[in-house]
């Protein structure tokens, strides 16, 4: 689901803009992307998010997000 220009604020994910609605949470961000928190690590800005904080990080405009899969394998 894209959000409308006049609604939404612009983000980068792993370097691709996308726009998401206003006040949504980092975690409410990744259910969006039909990630799972407890397979990813999150980068807001430069900074690592605790997986605990996922719900607290309000996303802004020009925020910039790298996001990494947990890969397993033997």
């Amino acid at each position: 689901m894209s959000a409308k220009v006049e609604d939404s604020v612009a983000v980068s994910v792993n370097g691709e803009q996308r726009r998401v609605r206003p006040g949504i949470s980092v975690a409410g961000l990744l259910t969006e992307l039909g990630l799972d928190a407890r397979k990813i690590a999150v980068e807001h800005n430069q900074e690592i998010i605790p997986r605990s904080s996922l719900d607290e990080v309000e996303v802004a405009d020009g925020d910039a997000f790298e996001i990494v899969h947990f890969v397993g394998g033997g």
